[in-house]
């Protein structure tokens, strides 16, 4: 994954819609939007709670505490 990609999945995991994603990075929603698809192929992951596992399990973003 590239540098980018992982800033998108941190703050996919910290809830962001694609629109706040882009606001942060000064980015198009179509830029967010594709990024996010090509890491969903990349990591094999279905939709974004299969993103999140794999952010948590390659230590992109830490476990929460309940």
């Amino acid at each position: 994954l590239s540098n980018r990609e992982i800033s998108i999945i941190k703050l996919i995991c910290l809830e962001r819609t694609n629109q706040e994603i882009a606001d942060e990075l000064f980015l198009s929603k179509r830029t967010v939007e594709g990024h996010r698809r090509r890491i969903l192929e990349k990591v094999g992951a279905k939709n974004t709670a299969g993103l999140v596992v794999y952010a948590i399990a390659n230590g992109f973003h830490p476990i929460p505490s309940l």
